[in-house]
């Protein structure tokens, strides 16, 4: 991949889609991660003078907090910090404890709350929501529907985690946030690979190449199955 033409041309894209929807300007969900970093830096370099940063801390690791300041200031993002602790505090109060998954069913209400927020300040300025999810997370359904998927528009829909690697390097992020596991700051100690029972190695070579393990293959089928429905609009039916 020649990542300094894929990086222009992926400049040229937001603003021709910002464009084409009437809109002014971009905002993004920064959150000390890779691909939030990523994004954060074409989006200022498409829209220098109208794109913003939200940096939504939720019970979430004080370094991502750190290290989205960081990007922040390294590529003069401009950037707003939305605490989210006590509206979250407030659902969990209002909410019943039942069920089998309450850990994740609680823990998915954060991206979600995320996603009303960032839609907020896009509501506010005429801007669109850019996403942060990229090809090896779609194509399994690692997101959360109507949460991190909840966006306007996915400039890393079409490239799998090492990719997203080598667009970072090209766009000179720092590099601890580079080798930095990927989480998705759901609880304390959560990552992405861990959560997935998968390494983002095995998904990306299977997703460029179509080989693998038997058994990782089969595993990264059935998630694909399963998470059908949250990549298409829903059903609607037909008289």
């Amino acid at each position: 991949m020649d990542a300094k033409k894929v990086c222009d041309e992926l400049i040229l894209w937001l603003r021709q889609k910002v464009e084409e929807a009437g809109a002014s300007g971009v905002v993004f969900g920064l959150s000390g991660g890779i691909d939030s970093s990523v994004v954060g830096a074409f989006s200022k370099k498409a829209f220098p003078n109208s794109s913003l940063g939200l940096i939504m801390p939720c019970y979430s690791n004080e370094r991502d907090k750190r290290d989205a300041i960081k990007v922040a200031e390294r590529f003069g993002i401009e950037y707003r910090i939305v605490p989210l602790e006590p509206i979250y505090d407030k659902y969990i109060e209002i909410l019943p404890e039942e069920g089998n998954n309450i850990k994740l069913a609680r823990a998915n209400i954060k991206p979600r709350l995320r996603m009303v927020t960032l839609y907020y300040f896009a509501n506010t300025y005429n801007y669109m929501v850019v996403g942060t999810g990229n090809r090896s997370e779609l194509e399994v359904g690692y997101f959360t529907k109507y949460g991190d998927g909840g966006v306007d528009l996915l400039p890393l829909g079409g490239f799998v985690k090492s990719e997203v690697r080598e667009l970072a390097r090209c766009l000179d992020i720092p590099g601890e946030i580079i080798v930095k596991p990927p989480s998705a700051g759901l609880w304390e100690g959560q990552t992405d690979e861990k959560e997935m029972g998968l390494t983002y190695e095995e998904l990306d070579t299977y997703l460029l190449t179509g080989k693998g393990d038997p058994k990782v293959i089969e595993k990264i089928e059935a998630m694909r199955k399963k998470s059908a429905h949250k990549r298409v609009l829903p059903e609607i039916f037909k008289r």
